[in-house]
């Protein structure tokens, strides 16, 4: 079987062969895909070495799966040529994610949203995986009226730019090149995607409409802030949810635990709760902090916790790909 991954050689591609190799995909044709500049490169890849190709290449060789971590205009400019030589493309930027076409896949929430004949498959946005995970089994169980989210997220979402210039802030150097407007070194800011005109930024949109469409609920109220903060092992978030119906806590504490992908990490008095260092190069996502809002009927708090290079971008695309190998 032939897998191409297109951006192989950036910080989520390489991780995406790491997820390919410990998934058990180590002996299969690996076609490793990228820019220009990158074509040549060599990588290790399950005690071998992968030649970078160029994507037009990766086309001619009709692998039977392409995952994507190129960005969303590569995607929208090759993602429908893979597709037309027949591959099956899964696509981790923000190109695909809106259209009414293409399904938005979290597997252990939505993977029926696939149809045969299916030729692009959207990866949701980092923050919007580890969410929909976290609240998928209340959602089924009690309904979700509106979501308050803030999140706290991993400089890593942005690149290895970002990661580049937090390692040289934190050595007291100037970064050759920045990723954001300010130091994030001992800082954080209210700043995640770009400033749309209502004031909300793409990556808070994303968490309102990417939810809607996973959940299949048009009617859910969401307001989200995203910050950015000096972490490198993952996205946190504090959530708060209100039901539709009432709840006991402690069945939802037993829905949570019983969540395929979902560790419930919740003992305060123990100062047990999820961190970024707890998630950092591990495929499940975190809940804890589960305590009733008292000022709201039917609500709850919670703390959501995930490696967003990970269970955000490259496993889950591997975990599509695996449920449509079945």
């Amino acid at each position: 079987m032939k897998i191409a991954v297109v951006g192989a050689t950036g910080l989520v591609g390489r991780e995406m062969l790491t997820v390919l190799e410990e998934r058990g995909f180590g002996k299969e044709e690996i076609i490793a895909a990228a820019s220009p500049k990158s074509v040549g490169k060599r990588i290790a890849f399950a005690g071998r070495e992968l030649t970078v190709v160029s994507v037009d290449d990766a086309i001619a060789a009709r692998p039977r799966y392409a995952i994507f971590s190129a960005g969303a205009a590569a995607s929208r400019q090759y993602a429908p040529l893979f597709a037309a030589a027949g591959t099956t493309v899964i696509d981790n930027s923000s190109a695909w994610r809106k259209d009414a076409d293409k399904p938005l896949v979290v597997p252990e929430v939505n993977i029926d949203a696939v149809k045969a004949g299916d030729r692009i498959i959207a990866n949701p946005n980092c923050s919007t995986i580890q969410m929909v995970l976290a609240l998928s089994a209340l959602e089924r169980r009690y309904g979700i009226r509106r979501l308050v989210i803030a999140t706290y997220q991993s400089i890593t979402g942005t690149g290895i730019k970002a990661v580049r210039q937090l390692e040289a802030e934190e050595r007291g150097e100037k970064p050759s090149e920045t990723a954001y407007p300010y130091q994030i070194h001992r800082n954080l800011f209210p700043h995640g995607g770009d400033f749309q005109e209502d004031g909300y930024t793409t990556e808070e949109q994303k968490l309102v409409n990417e939810t809607r469409k996973i959940f299949g609920d048009p009617d859910i109220q969401i307001t989200a802030t995203v910050a950015r903060v000096p972490v490198v092992g993952g996205h946190s978030e504090a959530v708060n949810v209100e039901l539709r119906e009432d709840y006991d806590l402690d069945e939802v504490r037993s829905l949570i635990a019983g969540t395929p992908g979902v560790i419930l990490y919740d003992n305060p008095a123990r100062n047990e709760y999820p961190m970024p260092i707890l998630s950092h190069h591990r495929d499940e996502v975190w809940v804890g902090r589960l305590r009733r809002d008292f000022s709201q009927p039917r609500s709850l708090n919670m703390w959501v916790v995930a490696d967003n290079i990970r269970k955000g971008a490259a496993t889950n695309a591997v975990q599509i790909m695996e449920n449509l190998i079945g």
